[in-house]
């Protein structure tokens, strides 16, 4: 084989397929003081135990990990406030992480699908993916799901970032290569977790407008 055609196709091998975004911090501005503010309304004294920008804490980590469901993080949470709280009051609480949705930014992503692959990974929960995946989550009607080809959520997968079992899982289940995956993401612990099983990342700011970043490194990449 001539070197120039062996290049390319070491080229055409590890060429990007797959493009896999987090959800709150890339796709949507979030505010952890507001999320905050909400559940101490709710009655969470010193809600900062259990709550950061990228992990949580308790039931609160056990509901984004998948080791509770909805209904049993209501009761622990009304344990831990000391009265009723109900599906609609920690749903509401919940998307108080969610200051603003970047349609204009989904909507730019459009084009790419036929050439990128493009998916969700995130540490979520039911509550703000029960809102998500409705026709509530955009003005236009759309829901998540309609921008992306899948998703790869922690409560379903039983595992969270930063592990890198969640990184094994994504590939083994979206069928994708390492090396031929992009995942972008506003967590430096999350990047690198997913930089060590050998995929390719680009680390992005909280609400950045990561369009012009996306577009360099993918005409880099070819």
């Amino acid at each position: 084989m001539k070197i120039f055609d062996y290049l390319r196709t070491q080229r055409e091998i590890t060429m990007i397929k797959d493009i896999v975004f987090d959800f709150g911090g890339v796709l949507t501005t979030i505010d952890t003081e507001r999320a905050l503010a909400k559940f101490r309304d709710l009655g969470v004294e010193q809600p900062e135990q259990f709550i950061n920008s990228y992990c949580q804490k308790g039931p609160f980590f056990e509901l984004e990990n998948g080791d509770i469901d909805a209904d049993m993080f209501c009761r622990k949470l009304s344990e831990i406030c000391g009265r009723d709280i109900t599906y609609k009051q920690a749903q509401e609480a919940w998307l108080g992480f969610l200051v603003e949705i970047h349609e204009e930014w989904l909507e730019w992503l459009q084009p790419l699908r036929g050439r990128y692959r493009l998916s969700v990974l995130s540490n979520t929960n039911p509550f703000i993916q029960g809102w998500a995946q409705t026709k509530g989550f955009t003005s236009c009607g759309n829901s998540l799901a309609d921008y992306f080809d899948a998703q790869f959520f922690s409560y379903r997968m039983h595992c969270s970032k930063p592990s890198e079992e969640i990184y094994r899982k994504m590939l083994a289940q979206g069928k994708m290569k390492a090396e031929e995956t992009l995942f972008v993401d506003d967590g430096q612990k999350n990047i690198n977790a997913a930089a060590k099983v050998g995929i390719k990342t680009l680390k992005v700011e909280n609400g950045e407008d990561w369009r012009h970043a996306l577009e360099d490194l993918l005409e880099r990449e070819g």
